[in-house]
């Protein structure tokens, strides 16, 4: 069953959150405001798809959050590895974390989601931007999924709209709807700490493409200055990074940072300029490795599609589906 807005509140719990222009107020029941909260963090990186996983811990509780999983592809050979994910999982069991969600901040282009895997084990609930239909209705055509394929987010537990709330044991999140990389982007703020998805990237590695169908430059921007309107102390997480000029793996940064030293959007780029720059990289870049397989299990909230008559599971390479700007 597919729920959203006011996730897992009961009347009274908290004061209403209201996103107004650039100002989020929001409290928890003791009065202590959101971002005086500090949840514990643990990052997990995926070497071969350059991304980092979050196991998210209430402060106050055993409840966690897993935010972005991935499952190991050998794709040349079509074999699935939980390597990756037992790591999570052994963690959650080594700290006996109880799990309450499994977020994916987007549908992911560069690797598979774990999500059904580690549910299966631990439980919790998968949770999207409710706009993860516009996304199935785009790559439902283009993969030819047929009708059994269904069109409307059914795959997943929860569909977030931009400004709902949640909860992690005694701990309030908030989402806020961020796309430009791609219609379903949010960034999920819980504490002190933003998990911006594919948005932003290290100050050193700027910000997400906007070239997949239904991404645009200059939705990114704007959403970009979503996030920077947060607290200037505010910890961001990012879900990739590359090590640009062969620097230590990083996936911390903060609003602060971001703002003043982003080489894509620091010192205060405008529209204009961001979107001139981001046009013209994205023309550079090549797709993802995985993003056939990718979109084809993440549009289904992590699982394969249907078998197929004698039991085998496909998935297809549409020969002229999807180009980057500069081949097509």
């Amino acid at each position: 069953m597919t729920v959203s807005a006011m996730i897992g509140l009961g009347t009274g719990e908290v004061l209403m959150g209201k996103y107004l222009g650039e100002v989020i107020f929001l409290k928890m029941p003791s009065g202590k405001h959101l971002d005086q909260i500090i949840p514990q963090v643990e990052g997990f990186f995926h070497a071969a798809s350059n991304t980092i996983s979050y196991v998210v811990k209430d402060p106050s509780s055993n409840a966690c959050a897993v935010i972005d999983s991935v499952l190991d592809l050998d794709y040349a050979s079509g074999t699935i590895g939980y390597t990756h994910a037992d790591a999570i999982l052994d963690y959650i069991e080594q700290h006996q974390l109880a799990v309450q969600w499994l977020i994916e901040t987007h549908v992911h282009a560069d690797h598979l989601s774990a999500a059904p895997y580690i549910q299966q084990e631990r439980g919790g609930q998968i949770g999207i931007a409710q706009q993860i239909v516009e996304v199935q209705e785009e790559f439902g055509k283009m993969f030819n999924a047929g009708t059994e394929f269904q069109r409307d987010g059914s795959q997943f537990d929860v569909l977030f709209k931009d400004g709902s709330q949640y909860m992690i044991g005694e701990l309030l999140a908030y989402v806020i709807h961020t796309p430009g990389h791609t219609p379903a982007c949010m960034t999920h703020v819980i504490g002190d700490a933003a998990f911006v998805g594919d948005t932003l990237f290290m100050p050193d590695g700027g910000t997400a493409r906007a070239d997949f169908p239904g991404g645009d430059a200059g939705q990114l921007y704007r959403s970009i200055q979503k996030i920077l309107s947060l607290p200037d102390e505010t910890r961001i997480f990012v879900c990739h990074d590359y090590s640009p000029g062969g620097r230590e793996v990083a996936w911390q940064t903060s609003v602060a940072e971001e703002r003043a030293k982003n080489i894509h959007i620091g010192h205060g780029a405008s529209e204009a300029e961001f979107v001139a720059m981001r046009t013209k990289r994205d023309a550079t870049l090549a797709m993802p490795t995985l993003i056939m397989p990718s979109i084809q299990v993440n549009m289904r909230a992590g699982h394969m599609p249907a078998s197929e008559p004698g039991g085998g599971v496909y998935l297809k390479v549409p020969i002229s589906g999807l180009k980057s700007k500069k081949s097509s």
